[in-house]
């Protein structure tokens, strides 16, 4: 968009977007400030398939209650296209970000408008619920409104189809399109979110559903009556000021777990998330404090979940008395084993078990999973492309070989219950794990070496490059276009091939990805995040030993980050 047409659209917003004060004065606060002005008013906020996310605040590039408002009637234009009447429902729900019951509300008030019923949670709740209301409720769509882990400024709106499952890339290219037909203040049918109710075309999700998801958690138990465990093991819980309070509690409390301290500073819902201001459990600043409670009560596990509560983290106590923060890769590798080996044990496998893993997910996973019989199926970055694979099983009645999947970024679903990353069931068998091996004298990290020792030792990392405004997107274009002219070597180990996603490689989606293969078992990938101005690279170096691994690692990530400078 040229300097008038963002001009011209900023003094329309001007006059027209009213209803809410935030907006009005920050529309006074940036005028005359041009390059707030064409941050705010360059390009809609992308929709993309993971839906919208972006900065709150006014403009066409931030989310707020008309980029909302117009997302919602896209999508009402697609369900109303796709779906007979009576089949027309969508299910919301929403997490502690700023203003996120207020943009659920709004997208609700659309929905109804157009004539499709409307499943809302009457209090916050997390994305894997979400996920089960629309399969519950056999609703044809379903939104969440969150922004998963990102810092406090950001929200978004999550789009789930009729399966449970985040939209797929061709559903999303719809919905994008119905949105582009329309102009965001004169094409927008609307109504009070309250009438709406009053009306019963907006009914509230029932008790028995949220009980029903508890319950689906529970089964995923790998424990059957033989086995004794001591499960009054010292449990250190946090929120992180997000939805995981309620159902995180209820599920482990119900399973026998009663040693659980919840860290007070980061119990209730705070979309300001005053002590942590990056809530996510991949980074050591957000688990800070929960180590802190951890040393005061001398607990033995540490558990923090993300805002919308679909991400866990933990830290164990090792023999020495440190408190050891474990990677998503590393804990899923850990609940890997254990649910193959109990399975095993148990007679519960499958007759042809499958694991699903993204692509910059460790490979050692793979190597546990061919130890136990279990097939890995790799997929794109995102868990809804594992959802979408427990689908095709479903398809071909073979839900039940579905017995794991899991992301590097702290992602985990053990069941079929849901289509996307769960931290309920994550935080319930992590703690179910930690005490059957806590019981047979056995510590997570003594596991962990075990598993190294057997399968040999595998570093992965996540390095990430930050690049803001209009101008940091066209850097980030033109780093990957960069990318795909070659690179010879990585910290000095020579590229034997390179894998380009673009391409739609393996019969997967296409999607801007690059994956560097190089010498000595040890890869890249670098990919643009779908949901924040950053580029993303991945790091897996394979070695005889921890320490040559991570000297391995230090190496390609120097010369790595050159290329982002």
């Amino acid at each position: 968009m040229n300097q008038k047409k963002i001009m011209e659209e900023y003094h329309r917003w001007q006059q027209r977007a009213l209803k809410d004060q935030d907006i009005v004065n920050e529309l006074s606060e940036i005028e005359g400030d041009a390059i707030r002005i064409e941050d705010a008013f360059y390009r809609d906020l992308a929709f993309g398939t993971g839906g919208l996310r972006g900065v709150i605040g006014a403009g066409t590039n931030r989310m707020n209650i008309y980029t909302v408002a117009k997302a919602s009637q896209g999508l009402s234009d697609y369900v109303n296209s796709h779906f007979p009447e009576e089949a027309r429902s969508i299910a919301v729900s929403y997490d502690s970000r700023i203003k996120s019951d207020v943009f659920s509300k709004v997208a609700a008030g659309v929905f109804a408008a157009n004539g499709i019923k409307v499943h809302i949670y009457p209090e916050l709740m997390p994305t894997p619920c979400l996920s089960f209301a629309v399969r519950e409720l056999k609703c044809s769509a379903g939104i969440m409104v969150t922004a998963s882990h990102n810092p406090s400024k950001y929200n978004g709106y999550k789009v789930y189809g009729a399966d449970g499952c985040q939209i797929t890339t061709e559903a999303a290219a719809q919905i994008l399109a119905e949105i582009e037909k329309l102009d965001i203040f004169d094409d927008v049918r609307s109504m009070d979110f309250e009438t709406g109710v009053e009306e019963g075309k907006i009914r509230y999700i029932p008790e028995s559903v949220y009980t029903a998801f508890v319950d689906a958690v529970k089964s995923q138990s790998m424990l059957d009556e033989s086995v004794e465990i001591d499960k009054n093991v010292a449990i250190i819980y946090s929120p992180l000021n997000g939805t995981g309070l309620k159902p995180v509690l209820r599920t482990l409390k119900e399973s026998g777990y009663d040693n659980i301290t919840v860290v007070r500073e980061q119990e209730k819902p705070d979309g300001n998330f005053p002590t942590c201001p990056y809530p996510n459990p991949e980074i050591r600043e957000a688990m800070a404090l929960g180590i802190d409670y951890a040393k005061k009560y001398q607990a033995d596990l540490l558990l923090a979940t993300d805002p919308d509560c679909d991400r866990v983290g933990i830290a164990v106590r090792s023999r020495e008395g440190d408190y050891v923060l474990l990677s998503g890769n590393e804990t899923g590798m850990l609940l890997l084993d254990y649910i193959c080996s109990r399975r095993q044990e148990t007679g519960r496998m499958p007759e042809d078990p499958v694991l699903v893993k993204t692509i910059v997910t460790i490979d050692m996973a793979e190597r546990i999973a061919a130890h136990y019989g279990v097939r890995t199926v790799n997929v794109l970055t995102g868990f809804k492309f594992i959802g979408e694979q427990i689908g095709l099983l479903e398809k071909d009645n073979k839900a039940e070989s579905y017995i794991f999947g899991f992301e590097e970024s702290y992602g985990y679903l053990s069941g079929s219950y849901v289509r996307d990353k769960d931290a309920v069931d994550g935080a319930f068998l992590i703690c179910e794990m930690f005490a059957y091996y806590r019981t047979r004298g056995i510590s997570l990290l003594d596991k962990l070496n075990e598993l190294y020792e057997t399968y040999g030792y595998c570093l992965n990392t996540l390095h990430s490059f930050e690049f803001e405004g209009a101008a940091g997107f066209e850097k980030m274009q033109k780093i990957m276009a960069d990318f795909r002219k070659g690179v010879d070597s990585f910290g000095g180990k020579k590229v034997v091939s390179c894998l380009d996603y673009s391409q739609g490689l393996g019969g997967l989606p296409k999607s801007d990805v690059l994956k560097f293969l190089l010498e000595d078992h040890c890869s890249v990938v670098v990919r643009p995040s779908g949901t924040e101005p950053k580029l993303k690279t991945y790091i897996s170096v394979s070695a005889e030993n921890s320490e040559a691994a991570k000297a391995g690692e230090e190496r390609i990530a120097e010369e790595l980050a050159g290329y982002f400078r």
